[in-house]
């Protein structure tokens, strides 16, 4: 079973939390900030959203920086996911 985006779309996979600051400390779990940098995972298919034609910029493998409260978290088999809309990426890693 795997997750296909719909419209404009976008699977991604968090990276890692930094689990020490710069000068040595180490972070317990609760106390460590979500990145909000991920890896894609999957692209929906773009095409006509709300009336406006949407071309998918990014692609499987890409790492992006998404807004702070964007998008739905979704598990599945011990995986955590989030869908965003591809506007709710700021940017590519690059």
């Amino acid at each position: 079973m795997k997750l296909v985006p719909l419209g404009d779309r976008v699977v991604l996979k968090q990276l890692e939390a930094e689990e020490t600051t710069k000068s040595g400390i180490v972070l317990p779990g609760q106390a460590q900030e979500k990145p909000q940098q991920a890896e894609v995972i999957a692209v929906g298919p773009g095409g006509c959203v709300d009336g406006k034609e949407v071309k998918m910029e990014v692609k499987v493998g890409d790492q992006v920086i998404y807004s702070k409260y964007a998008g739905t978290d979704v598990k599945m088999h011990e995986d955590e996911y989030i869908i965003v809309r591809q506007s709710d990426i700021l940017a590519i890693v690059e």
